[in-house]
Parts: C-alpha cells; structure tokens; sequence
C-alpha cells in the first residue's frame, strides 16, 4: 500500500490506500498484543495497546482535519513505526515500551505545531549562522561536560532528564546548510559551510560519536550537490571522506575494533564480535516467518533495544516482516523526496531533501549494521528504536516536513491562480480586439 500510493498523483485519490493502511496497521497491532497476553498471562498489555489505539487514532484524525493539504503516507507511516517498535518493545521490556509511549505522546503534540510554524514564518532562511553557531555550542558542551555512553560522549544531563543534543542538532544542522545554499551557493559560500559543517563531523568524532559523524557528513555532501550541481564537490567530499576515514581507522582503537567485528566477527565472537554474532543468530533462527512474539530469544544480543532492535523484529516476526518494514522505511524516504522535487522555494526544497537523507541513512546504517553489511555505528532506527531523544526528533522532523507539504500545496494554488488570471486577461484582451 505505502508504494501503491505514488500510482495516484493527488492525494484525494490515495485515501483508500491510506484507509487500507490504516486498517492493516490497528490489525497488526490487535493480532500482537493478543498473542503476547496469551502468551504471559498479562491482562495489562490490553489495556496497554487500548491506549496506544487511541493516541494513534487521534493522530491520524486530528492530523488529517487540521492539516488537510498535508501528506498522509509519511503520517501513516510514522505511526506504524512507532507502532511496530512499541510491540517489541513490550516483548523485550514492557516499562521501556511505557517509557517510550509517553515520549511519543509527548512528541506527537510538539510535532503538531510544526507546519502551521514552518509554513507561516518564513523569516526561518534568514537565521543561517545562528543555527549553525547554536548546533556547535550544544555539541561542544557534551564534548566537554557531558556523560560517556558505551565508550561515547553523546549524553547531557539537566534536571535529572538525559538527553542527547547530537539528536537536536541534526534539525538545525539541516536548517543551517539550506539557508546558507539559499543565499549562494558561490565558492567563498561552500568553503564558510563546509568549515562549519567539517566543525560539527569533527566534534562528533573527538565525541566517539561515529554514527552521527557519518551521517552528518552524508547529509552536508548530498545537501552540497543537491545545491551546486556540481560533481568535483562531490568526488572531492567522497574523497577527503575516504581519506579522513583512513586517518580515523589509524588513530582510533575503538574504530579498528568495530572494522575488525564487521569483517570476521567470528574470530572475536567473545569479545568485540559477541554482538553481531547474536544479531545474525536472531535472523536466521526465525526464518521467513519468525519464532512468534515470545517465541525467541533476541535478549541474547547485548542492546537488543537499542542498536539491535531490527534483529529482535527478524527474529521472532519473520525476515519477510523485517523486508517490508524496510520497504516501509524506504516508501517514507522516495514520497519525501517526490515532494522535494516539486517544491519550488529552493530553501524547502533542500530542507525537505536534507530530512530525506538524514532519516534513511540512519535507518541503512542501522538495518547493515545488524545485518553485518556495513561496520557498527551505534544508532538507532528512528521510531523503532527504544530512545527518547530519537523518536522526539524524529516525529518533530516528520511534522516539519509536513509544513514543507503544506507549502508546496499553498504554492500550486497561487500558480493555478496565475494561470487563471492569465486566462482571464487573455479571454478579455480577445473581446477587446474583436
């Protein structure tokens, strides 16, 4: 249904799909927590999904009634994410899947007010390096005080409220490189962005941040051709990435571990391999089909919630399961990049791609990682993924994106507007020469 939906070129025509999904989704998630309260007695998870039901539901309807010219699919999608890392979140640990609720509660009510703010302030282009000067200082306050998480500095402390500012920073790092290539895109411009962006990367690193560092170059490169259109700055950014990545594996222990895990974690499978080693097991052993909800043993991977959360879901609901939530993930990435290219405010439009990149390259980076295709990195798959600071940036992105489709629709009413007054001038410059 997700691809079915670019069959149709106006959104009045997808609405069956979008009820189709709708439906296909509540099912999912009724059949689940039926089958988990059989299966441990636990009259709660009930009362648990009831919840869930209704936060969802009202999503959805509140969402369609006061954003009507917004798109659906990323909403319906979101939703089955948050979803879908809900129930095997109550299978791994039902007070991190409660946690994680009320986080989600929490950020789909921010979220909420994210188009009408994206689609009715339009200064937003104009506060370049404030973005820019802000993201740095958040990232070099947790490079100085803040707290080593599995070997990494990327949590801070306020309050008694963990939280990781690298999550936050990603939104005005986007931010930062679409104005700043909406005001020029010249060489004196890309030399300024890239030394603030290279400033961000290499703060991640001295953080052990490896995840965010890669992802945060990827973004600024395809964000930089996207602008420029301009191949030497993108074989030039692929190249000095390869060679910071040499230098990187040189000086770096932790980064020889990992590279070592990736290649033949077998040899190290008691120690630095341990990880990837129970993530493939957890694949293979469910099958096509997958183990059943209880059925397996996914809390044999050490961050099974976290960094592994994909290999769980494989395991016990199937690899075909685990496929089509991939290609769930990929329809959300193709449908925000559909929406890119018809925008026609360069400012959005890079904006809208940065967000495209930066979630499905987080969410490659997470699937490979577990699956042994590309080197550990330590992030989570957005919405699936237990972690608080995650799912609130990303819900926030989804809805920002949301005003950017807001946009693009208040933009082809003004053009058809044109074209009708033209029309008109036309029809009566006609009456005037008869």
């Amino acid at each position: 249904a997700s691809f079915m939906v670019f069959y149709y070129k106006n959104e009045a025509r997808r609405n069956g799909l979008y009820l189709l999904q709708n439906v296909l989704m509540f099912s999912i998630q009724f059949i689940s927590f039926v089958q988990m309260t059989y299966t441990t007695g636990n009259t709660d998870l009930i009362f648990f999904m009831a919840f869930q039901v209704v936060i969802l539901f009202a999503t959805l309807l509140l969402f369609h009634m006061v954003y009507p010219q917004a798109n659906r699919l990323v909403v319906n999608n979101m939703c089955f994410l948050l979803m879908v890392g809900l129930i095997i979140l109550t299978r791994l640990s039902l007070a991190r899947a409660v946690r994680q609720f009320i986080i989600a509660c929490a950020s789909i009510a921010i979220g909420f007010f994210m188009p009408f703010i994206i689609s009715k302030w339009k200064s937003l282009r104009k506060l370049t390096w404030i973005y820019a000067l802000t993201g740095l200082t958040a990232l070099g306050v947790v490079l100085i005080l803040g707290s080593a998480t599995l070997g990494a500095k990327i949590t801070y402390t306020v309050a008694g409220v963990t939280f990781q500012p690298s999550e936050f920073v990603k939104i005005l790092y986007v931010f930062f490189i679409a104005a700043a290539f909406y005001k020029a895109t010249d060489f004196r411009q890309v030399f300024l962005v890239s030394v603030a962006a290279a400033a961000h990367v290499l703060i991640l690193v001295a953080s052990r941040d490896l995840g965010g560092a890669l992802i945060y170059f990827v973004v600024y490169l395809t964000m930089l051709f996207v602008a420029t259109r301009n191949f030497f700055y993108l074989l030039a950014g692929f190249g000095g990435g390869f060679a910071a990545a040499i230098v990187a594996y040189k000086m770096f222990t932790h980064i020889q571990i990992r590279v070592q895990a990736w290649r033949d974690p077998w040899s190290v499978i008691d120690s630095t391999g341990y990880q990837v080693t129970q993530s493939l097991f957890g694949i293979s052993s469910g099958g096509l089909f997958g183990l059943g909800l209880f059925g397996g043993n996914p809390e044999a991977i050490p961050l099974v919630s976290v960094d592994f959360i994909f290999s769980a879901i494989t395991e016990e609901m199937g690899i075909i399961f685990g496929v089509c939530l991939a290609l769930v993930c990929l329809s959300t990435f193709l449908m925000i990049m559909y929406q890119a290219y018809y925008l026609r405010d360069l400012f959005y439009q890079l904006l809208a791609f940065g967000i495209g990149v930066m979630y499905i390259f987080q969410v490659f980076l997470t699937i490979g990682g577990g699956a042994k295709f590309v080197p550990l990195t330590g992030v989570t798959l957005p919405l699936v993924s237990y972690g608080g600071t995650s799912v609130l940036v990303t819900i926030v992105t989804f809805f920002i994106f949301e005003g950017l489709c807001v946009l693009r629709a208040e933009e082809h009413e003004r053009a058809v507007e044109r074209m009708e007054r033209m029309e008109r001038m036309e029809r009566m410059e006609h009456r005037k020469r008869r």
